[in-house]
């Protein structure tokens, strides 16, 4: 089992950059000390970044969602497709799930039958189960991990269809680094976890349609954007695809989409028969874009195609409905994806996904509650990395 280290259990404060999220080489002492040691290399360049997700974690984060309001009459069966996503990853790493004070003990009841490591429920005020988007971000450096928070705004949809309520998830990032001892870094924009993806080499995958909108960073340009995400999350370059706003709750977030298995190597969504239309363009302009892109190395990216269910087999209905095996997530030793009831699609894409992580198992998992609200295992998960060796 993964160890803390001495960083997490040694310090409880929470850093926080003002609005035009510095650089960490500007903060000097005002980082943790842990921190403040791993805040430059040799050459002086900041030494923070975004890991891969197949980097070793010390856990995964998840989250029980909270209101009838926003799942109604599905929201036990939501609940249990979240204890049994926590059980599967039990089997591989530490789970801990975030859950409102009156609702710990029924979290704690349906979670609590850990595999091979502990699931355990921390009474920590939450909205909703998407974790990935309002919880932090994790970053590392030599001897030190330390959480962005991207200042989540409920996507941006107040207002709109979309709006749900999201002021306990806004708060859960801070107080959950407190909890933790990990050191906070307050992003210069708004976003989401799912609307960033590293191959953990300075590369970052992200849509257009998610970040550059002024839902979330009015006033910003791609570029202003661009550089925001690159001074708190350590990257060096940016890959944008165009995405599409407003045809669902995250503005087609990058985690349903494009994902990196390995630097140089894309794993890309393609919609499986039945899909809108919409959907479909999305598909085809990513690889477009995806096909003349190279990475921070110049690299270009070699593309495999993970196709997606026939929407007419898949146990789940509606519009909102996910059907996208590219929301997968990788804890240690393992990757963990939707089966969708289209017996050849589920075993063509547990196939792929074999072949893409030839180390790890690959655990395919019902899911049709969480997919039914718009979301899937990616998006209802967060890892805390293992901090590289200190220097």
């Amino acid at each position: 089992m993964h160890t803390f280290g001495t960083y997490a259990t040694s310090r409880r404060r929470l850093l926080a950059l003002g609005a035009t999220a510095l650089p960490l080489a500007a903060l000097g002492t005002a980082l943790p000390a842990a921190a403040a040691r791993a805040e430059t290399t040799a050459g002086g360049a900041a030494a923070f970044t975004m890991p891969a997700e197949t980097d070793d974690h010390v856990r995964t984060f998840m989250a029980w969602p909270a209101h009838s309001s926003v799942w109604g009459d599905t929201l036990g069966r939501v609940r249990d497709d979240i204890a049994a996503v926590a059980h599967e990853i039990s089997r591989f790493e530490p789970v801990v799930v975030l859950a409102r004070p009156g609702q710990a003990a029924d979290a704690r009841h349906l979670c609590g039958r850990g595999a091979r490591y502990a699931v355990d429920v921390i009474e920590i005020p939450v909205d909703d189960l998407w974790i990935r988007d309002f919880g932090p971000t994790f970053v590392v450096g030599p001897g030190a991990v330390a959480g962005v928070d991207t200042n989540f705004n409920g996507w941006g949809k107040e207002g709109t269809q979309y709006a749900q309520p999201f002021a306990a998830d806004a708060a859960a990032a801070g107080i959950l680094l407190d909890e933790y001892g990990v050191g906070r870094i307050r992003a210069g924009f708004v976003g989401e976890g799912g609307s960033l993806e590293t191959d953990g080499q300075g590369t970052l995958l992200a849509t257009v349609s998610s970040l550059v909108n002024p839902n979330r960073n009015p006033g910003m340009s791609r570029q202003q954007v661009e550089d925001a995400m690159k001074a708190a999350l350590g990257i060096g370059k940016v890959i944008w695809v165009p995405g599409l706003a407003g045809a669902d709750i995250t503005d087609c977030h990058i985690d349903c989409l494009a994902r990196f298995t390995a630097p140089g190597r894309v794993i890309l969504d393609r919609p499986g028969a039945g899909a809108d239309r919409k959907w479909i363009a999305v598909y085809e302009e990513t690889r477009r874009v995806l096909q003349s892109a190279t990475d921070l190395h110049g690299r270009p990216l070699v593309i495999t195609e993970l196709p997606g269910p026939d929407r007419s087999l898949i146990r789940g209905g509606g519009a909102e409905f996910l059907s996208s095996y590219t929301n997968y997530y990788t804890p240690n030793g393992a990757v963990l994806a939707p089966r969708f009831g289209d017996a050849h699609a589920d075993e063509l894409a547990r196939a792929i996904l074999q072949d893409a992580y030839p180390s790890r198992y690959v655990v395919q998992i019902p899911i049709d509650g969480i997919a039914g609200g718009g979301g899937g295992i990616h998006c209802a998960t967060q890892s805390q990395p293992v901090p590289p060796p200190a220097l």
